[in-house]
């Protein structure tokens, strides 16, 4: 009996969702390719790398190559030097961390990718203030609250304006001028 031969397998159609560092990776590699990075990893996990703290006082700018010299496809590629922008306060400190975050960094990039620091000092870009958590206010004025709003008939009704009632309670007048 002949059997049926197929060339070539059915194709299968590839999955349509795909995580969006995968799309991503494409859109800015050339662009960070430019300053020296060729991963983003170091831009986008500045804060894990450093540390918040730190994170919080300096920025890469980028990676600086020295130029391979010719014919040097054989020989060794020398550590990149890492461009940092810091604000002038925190210059003395992060000179005296140099190292720990030249560790650091080449501990998450896995290979000993840069060689030394080099500290450009500049003003860092703002992030958007952080709004503060709300006080909350002491029993008493809880207690107080609920009792002026207690004839109130609906419950919900109730409850926020003991919880408005609490807030203004807690806070103190401002003297009049006289």
């Amino acid at each position: 009996m002949p059997q049926s031969f197929t060339p070539f397998p059915p194709r299968r159609k590839p999955p349509s969702n795909r995580p969006l560092a995968d799309l991503v990776g494409g859109c800015i590699g050339p662009a960070l390719g430019k300053h020296g990075f060729g991963e983003a990893d170091v831009l986008m996990h500045w804060p894990e790398i450093v540390g918040e703290s730190l994170a919080g006082r300096c920025q890469p700018l980028r990676l600086q190559w020295r130029p391979r010299k010719a014919g040097g496809a054989d020989l060794a590629v020398e550590p990149a030097t890492l461009v940092v922008r810091v604000e002038g306060g925190s210059a003395l400190v992060l000179q005296h961390m140099g190292p720990v975050i030249i560790d650091k960094v080449n501990t998450y990039l896995g290979w000993r990718c840069v060689g030394k620091i080099a500290l450009r000092q500049g003003p860092l870009p703002m992030e958007p203030r952080r709004r503060p958590k709300a006080r909350v206010p002491d029993p008493q004025a809880i207690a107080e609250a609920r009792e002026a709003v207690s004839d109130v008939e609906d419950p919900a009704l109730r409850e926020a304006l003991a919880r408005l009632g609490a807030h203004a309670l807690r806070f103190e007048p401002h003297p009049t001028k006289k």
